[in-house]
């Protein structure tokens, strides 16, 4: 609970990143990795999140057929 509590007040203190920081954290990003490996890397990140949503949508559905096969034993 306590958990929750702090992520709100920093989000409350700091908000959202503006142009300026989300510059700053490209301009990191492309000199940590480069050029080339950038596409590559935010394709792969686009595969992920979709894979995530795609589990996290069929999650419910899973669910309900371990709570029938734990009621069948």
């Amino acid at each position: 609970m306590t958990g929750i509590v702090l992520h709100q007040s920093l989000f409350l203190a700091f908000g959202m990143p503006g142009i300026p920081e989300l510059l700053i954290i490209m301009a990191i990003l492309l000199l940590l990795f480069g050029g080339a490996k950038l596409p590559g890397l935010m394709r792969n990140l686009g595969r992920s999140v979709n894979e995530f949503k795609t589990g996290i949508k069929e999650a419910p559905a899973d669910s309900a057929i371990e709570d029938d096969s734990d009621s069948a034993d």
